[in-house]
């Protein structure tokens, strides 16, 4: 195991020894000894380098030795809460790249932590199956920080989520970020809360029965505060340019074993069940991915459930056998999104031609481009082979950060599409044999938008605001510059305040703002009804026989004049062979229904869809499932039709 576990007076504390950064050593004893802590840095770009520190209120220059190889390394007598900086041959100063707290944000000095200094209450949780996994992807900022969120975790649990996700929390330049341009990866951001502030977090979801997952960026730093290139231009590639800058170099073994470092640093040091690795497509380097899941596998405490998922653009099906739990399915998100907006710009056009076949195909197989030229990508093969992988293999879900915060006016679903509609696909998703994901506040009907938002200033904040008015000028609704000029400027505190959920007691106010954009109560109870329903059905009759399970296929409905719609029938046999059947149809007209599964009914929308059925007619914007042999006692003692949010079809 890589953690390095104490015990003191009954209780548990865990750090992560990094081969690298400040490293404490040694604490001040009873018997008098100082705390040492040991400082190590990879410079290969400066010929000297001294460090700068600040403890019990005297300021010490240190020069580092160099060890070869551009190390430089030194040990200093100081212990926790000392400040620190590199000094570089030219006189700058700059903060520790593997920094494990900024109390001053990306320019100022970095923090010598005491990594033990938490002691962890519930450190005998060991995780959960990922055949159990509903992810709620959340943003700390957005919801008031660590502390703040850990208020809500009790909703959550008994909603029927069993993990959260939080977006990035690496240390980003300001006090708002939408979590993707950060610049210390060690460092969770200090507008968040301090270290042992996010080490309590997750231990309380631990104590929840939830795993938590940390999202985490390694494929591009930030635009502001990255000062690698200044002493470590070999950190970086200079053959091959990205969006971001020069790509990482990941040929180098110091940038491999730092990376693969921030992994195990989460999940030793801070216990994270498991990590989303961001764009992992634009890493450019599958063999160092397999080589990040090789050394988490054989590193971590193997009595741990750790799980490891991926953002692929590419589609490659082998990850998911090297290692990796499951990859969000883009696929999956972009057809269900066509097929409920008729949106086919963009991204969405690959997926603009027969839609439904698509989303069958994603239901049987994973994948919806496994190696066919993808419009989207010039033409080119997209995707591998993926029928032979789990539907657990797939992380399915309808909003997620990306998908509503790169909009330009940050559009929840229930604005673009009708709600019956939209309450049929989420019942596919949170029952489908694939792991469902939830983005925070839909689980509420949520119409609150969630928008790109930054801190930056001066011409930083200048390009920033014209580039995302320039990243919609090909889309046809913003072809006008004037309307490309009302789209929020990321660097409003605005934009920030309207992406933030309001706390509950927010919504008892009266503000008719606050119901404008997040509901009336009896709506939010609603949605939270439906979804707690079908969640509850996932809990007692689905998760529990998905391991083991495969896809049967999937059949494509059609009408009584034999032409095409937008439903289907999909199968799948559980893990103790019986089968789980579910019913979609995403179009406004009933349509003949000649073949109903076999099985009990668990779950449906809309109200009395069961009956129709028996009358050979699946209703319009309907959903229902099925599923074989002894669902239990929890099905025969409980009506699994639920109420309906207003604006549905019941």
């Amino acid at each position: 195991m890589s953690e390095s576990p104490s015990l003191s007076n009954s209780t548990i504390r865990y750090t992560h020894p990094l081969p690298f950064g400040a490293q404490l050593l040694d604490t001040a004893s009873s018997n008098g000894s100082r705390p040492r802590t040991r400082f190590r840095l990879w410079a290969p770009s400066s010929h000297a380098v001294a460090l700068e520190i600040e403890y019990e209120s005297t300021t010490n220059v240190v020069d580092l030795t160099s060890s070869g190889n551009g190390w430089f390394e030194s040990e200093f007598e100081c212990g926790a809460g000392a400040r620190y900086r590199y000094r570089l041959d030219d006189g700058l100063l700059v903060p520790d790249p593997a920094s494990r707290f900024q109390p001053e944000d990306v320019h100022g000095p970095s923090e010598v932590v005491d990594a033990r200094a938490y002691a962890w209450q519930h450190a005998d949780w060991r995780g959960r199956p990922w055949e159990e996994m509903v992810i709620y992807e959340l943003h700390v900022g957005a919801l008031g920080g660590y502390a703040r969120v850990a208020q809500r975790l009790p909703q959550l649990a008994a909603l029927g989520v069993t993990a959260i996700e939080l977006m990035p929390v690496a240390d980003f330049p300001g006090r708002r970020n939408w979590g993707y341009d950060g610049v210390l990866p060690f460092a969770p951001d200090s507008a968040y809360g301090r270290p042992d502030d996010l080490k309590a977090l997750i231990d309380c979801a631990h104590g929840h029965g939830l795993a938590v997952l940390l999202d985490v960026v390694y494929n591009h730093f930030g635009p502001e505060g990255n000062y690698l290139p200044r002493y470590a231009a070999a950190f970086f590639r200079d053959d091959v340019a990205t969006p971001w800058g020069p790509a990482i170099d990941f040929r180098r073994i110091e940038v491999r074993a730092f990376f693969c470092q921030n992994a195990l640093y989460w999940l030793d040091e801070y216990r994270f069940d498991g990590l989303r690795v961001d764009a992992a497509h634009a890493i450019g380097d599958e063999s160092w991915l397999r080589e990040l899941a090789e050394r988490v596998r054989t590193t971590v405490d193997p009595e741990r459930r750790i799980h490891l998922v991926l953002e692929n653009e590419h589609n490659a099906a082998g990850l998911l056998q090297a290692g990796f739990d499951a990859q969000w399915n883009d696929d999956a998100h972009h057809t269900l999104h066509v097929l409920l907006t008729g949106e086919q710009e963009g991204y969405y056009r690959a997926y603009a031609d027969k839609p439904i076949e698509k989303i069958a195909r994603v239901l049987s197989e994973g994948f919806a481009y496994q190696g066919e030229p993808s419009p989207t990508h010039d033409g080119k093969p997209r995707g591998e082979p993926s029928a032979h992988l789990p539907p657990t293999a797939f992380v399915m879900f309808l909003q997620n950060h990306d998908q509503v915060g790169n909009r330009a006016f940050g559009e929840r679903l229930r604005t673009l599409c009708a709600p019956q509609a939209l309450l049929a696909a989420t019942g596919l998703v949170l029952l489908s044999p694939h792991i469902p994901l939830l983005f925070m506040g839909e689980e509420r009907g949520s119409t609150q938008p969630f928008l790109y938002f930054t801190d930056y200033a001066g011409k930083l904040a200048d390009a920033v605001r014209e580039g995302r008015s320039n990243e919609f000028a090909t889309f046809a609704a913003f072809s006008d510059p004037e309307r490309r000029g009302r789209i929020p400027d990321p660097n409003a505190l605005q934009t920030f305040a309207l992406s933030s959920p309001m706390q509950d007691e927010s919504y008892a106010s009266g503000d008719s703002n606050v119901q404008r954009i997040q509901g009336s109560t009896s709506e939010r109870d609603a949605w939270q009804h439906f979804y707690r329903s079908a969640l509850a059905v996932r809990a007692k009759l689905i998760a529990p026989r998905l391991a083991g399970s495969r896809a049967l296929g999937t059949t494509l409905l059609r009408t009584t004049n034999d032409h095409e719609t937008n439903a289907l029938v999909a199968r799948w046999q559980l893990g103790d062979g019986e089968t789980l059947a579910l019913a979609l149809n995403l179009t406004p007209e009933a349509l003949p229904f000649t073949e109903r599964p076999d099985g009990m009914v668990v779950f449906e929308t809309p109200p009395r869809t069961r009956d129709r059925v028996d009358a050979y007619e699946l209703p319009p914007y309907a959903f229902i499932a099925w599923l074989t042999g002894d669902v239990n006692t929890y099905a025969l003692r409980h009506d699994t039709r639920i109420a309906q949010p207003r604006g549905s079809n019941a």
